[in-house]
């Protein structure tokens, strides 16, 4: 199969070639890092400083509460990237020296690392605006929030960005890009696709589980079991419909908004 952009991957590639077991070790320890933070010092809305002051948000705040984000996505997105970061880094086995193989596969993991992490300065600004919505209204928020992002697993665009997910052979043939500027291409490119696939999952992390450990700890587990399991699509399927119900029981009965923002101590 020749591949959309300018060459083709090499042909064989596997992901115990020396170079790859050890970025993919790396970048796991960094996964493990990530996680080892969010665990000792959780962060949640509550804990974003000027969060009394809802609608005058601060650059300051706004850099913390991003940072803090940017190391929760890490732990919870870095883990089910690891088999297309380390396929990547095994067809660098030509790619000359140590030092430039570690610069493309750095920036391939830096790309898709930092596009989730901006993310983060949206997902500020509207943890800001839920602050100040009062009870009633964000209980409706919560269970329009539910209903949508169960909707979208079900979507035909989040089977799309799935399979881009779940085949990263089939990622590298299609995308394909030499150099390391080629590493930035494919890392924003594959960036987009996991975001396309689990940006309603997030959504639902802020808005009914106002980032609460416990659904940090869910929500990675669906993300990575829809990614790395077999039937991932069926999981996702699954996981629409389990958010549509959760969404319409909450429209039924408000009261279980609280409920569910507050099951668990927040992040």
């Amino acid at each position: 199969m020749r591949a959309s952009g300018s060459g083709e991957p090499p042909s064989e590639v596997t992901g115990r070639e020396p170079f790859a077991v050890v970025a993919t070790v790396l970048l796991l320890l960094l996964a493990i890092a990530a996680w080892a933070h969010v665990l000792v010092s959780p962060m949640g809305p509550d804990d974003m400083a000027g969060m009394e002051m809802a609608m005058t948000p601060s650059v300051t705040d706004g850099a913390a509460y991003v940072a803090a984000w940017a190391v929760m996505m890490t732990a919870m997105m870095l883990p089910s990237a690891l088999p297309m970061i380390g396929l990547y880094a095994a067809t660098q086995r030509n790619a000359g020296s140590t030092a430039l193989k570690a610069i493309r596969v750095g920036m391939f993991a830096l790309m898709y690392l930092g596009l989730w992490a901006l993310t983060g300065i949206p997902i500020y600004f509207a943890s800001a605006t839920l602050n100040a919505v009062s009870g009633a209204v964000l209980a409706y928020v919560v269970a329009g929030v539910l209903v949508l992002a169960g909707l979208f697993q079900l979507s035909p665009l989040k089977q799309v960005c799935l399979r881009h997910c779940r085949s990263p052979l089939g990622f590298l043939f299609g995308h394909w890009r030499e150099g390391w500027q080629g590493g930035l291409t494919m890392g924003r490119a594959h960036a987009l696709y996991c975001l396309g696939c689990c940006w309603a999952l997030m959504v639902v992390l802020v808005v009914a589980g106002a980032m609460g450990l416990l659904w940090v700890l869910l929500i990675a587990a669906v993300v990575a079991a829809e990614k790395l399991l077999p039937r991932g699509e069926w999981i996702a399927r699954t996981t629409g419909v389990a958010l549509m119900l959760l969404g319409i029981a909450v429209a039924v009965r408000p009261s279980l908004a609280t409920m569910l923002r507050a099951a668990t101590h927040s992040m």
